[in-house]
């Protein structure tokens, strides 16, 4: 059976940066109040009306296929992680291809919501494509837009000083080198702390899930329609997203630690063989614990959670190509890729460069 490795790789962030300190012109916040919770300096913000989810997805792919020396008409399918799309339907799959030039391939394109953990459901997808010879040529990427959606008021600041904009790509295809390219996969979900990490609405729950259902604002269930927004919503700040932290964090540092090992224990390998471990970059203080927890040596854990915040889909494969980049993953290096995020959802994926 082939195996799937990283041919080429690319990312793209937005030019402006929003420092801690201007957020506290907005919001009751401090840089120091950020960076002791979050370890976040600064972020980027996307340019408003001119760019999106898809145009920085397609800056990211561009470079990824320039990395893999092939051309944009080579790729056979798309694989693209967000939960920042730039319509509700159709998703950012199809805008992605079509930005891209590629829609006379007709190619197949697959939209994965699976929050934080969006590129790693994606790229363990696509190894099951590459590794049964469906294709051949898979682009996988993860890209936001958050700050198109976050409440700038101090009511939102535990979520708004967190995120922010970017985008990451890989090309993935097929190598006869056993010791090469993506060696496991694993994903996990537990559904029963969905709403602690939620964007509920927009959407079309009509309050099923919550006790409260009259917070919400809905009219009379005879009406036809009127549940995806009310003026209830809009007035309260029902449509920004919410997290519990504390409960967040808790299970993270559980379900981080449980994944990866689960990934040693797979391929028979131990956490000292780890030459790079790339978390998803949620809060600097949950990669410094994990690190602790799995006592690998500080060059061995790569963050850039400081200046870019958290970019949900698009922070792995940043990362990724930074570390890359710096000369920090070489030929033959073990990589390990971990990820956690809402639903609860999280995954890890052991890769030998």
């Amino acid at each position: 059976m082939m195996n799937t490795k990283i041919a080429g790789i690319g990312y793209y962030v937005p030019k402006r940066v929003v420092t801690n300190d201007e957020l506290a012109q907005h919001m009751d916040t401090s840089d120091e109040w950020i960076q002791e919770r979050t370890g976040i300096k600064e972020r980027r913000y996307a340019e408003k009306h001119k760019e999106t989810t898809t145009t920085m997805a397609a800056h990211a792919s561009l470079r990824a296929i320039e990395d893999a020396c092939i051309n944009k008409e080579d790729i056979d399918f798309i694989v693209f992680a967000t939960i920042s799309p730039d319509y509700y339907f159709p998703g950012c799959g199809v805008l992605l291809q079509r930005e891209l030039g590629l829609t006379d391939a007709t190619i197949g394109s697959l939209d994965v919501r699976n929050q934080c953990s969006g590129f790693i459901y994606g790229l363990s997808v696509a190894d099951k494509f590459i590794k049964t010879g469906t294709y051949k040529n898979i682009l996988l990427i993860g890209a936001e837009m958050h700050s198109m959606g976050l409440d700038f008021s101090t009511r939102g600041r535990g979520v708004s000083v967190i995120f922010g904009d970017g985008a990451g790509a890989v090309i993935l295809q097929p190598t006869e080198d056993e010791n090469k390219g993506v060696l496991t996969t694993h994903l996990h979900s537990d559904g029963t702390y969905a709403e602690e990490l939620s964007l509920i609405s927009p959407g079309c729950h009509g309050g099923y899930h919550d006790d409260d259902m009259g917070k919400y604002g809905f009219v009379d269930p005879e009406v036809l329609g009127e549940i995806l927004v009310t003026e209830t919503m809009l007035k309260d700040g029902l449509l920004y997203p919410y997290m519990n932290g504390k409960l967040v964090f808790k299970n993270a540092v559980v379900r981080f630690s449980e994944v990866i090992h689960e990934a040693l224990a797979a391929t028979g390998l131990q956490k000292e063989d780890i030459d790079m471990l790339i978390p998803h970059q949620a809060n600097l203080r949950i990669s410094q614990f994990l690190q602790k927890t799995l006592k690998l040596e500080e060059g061995k854990v790569f963050n850039n959670i400081q200046k870019y915040g958290n970019t949900t889909a698009a922070s792995i494969p940043i990362a990724l190509c930074e570390a890359h980049q710096e000369g920090k993953i070489k030929s033959g290096d073990l990589v390990c890729l971990a990820a956690f995020g809402s639903g609860f959802t999280w995954g890890s994926t052991l890769i030998r460069w």
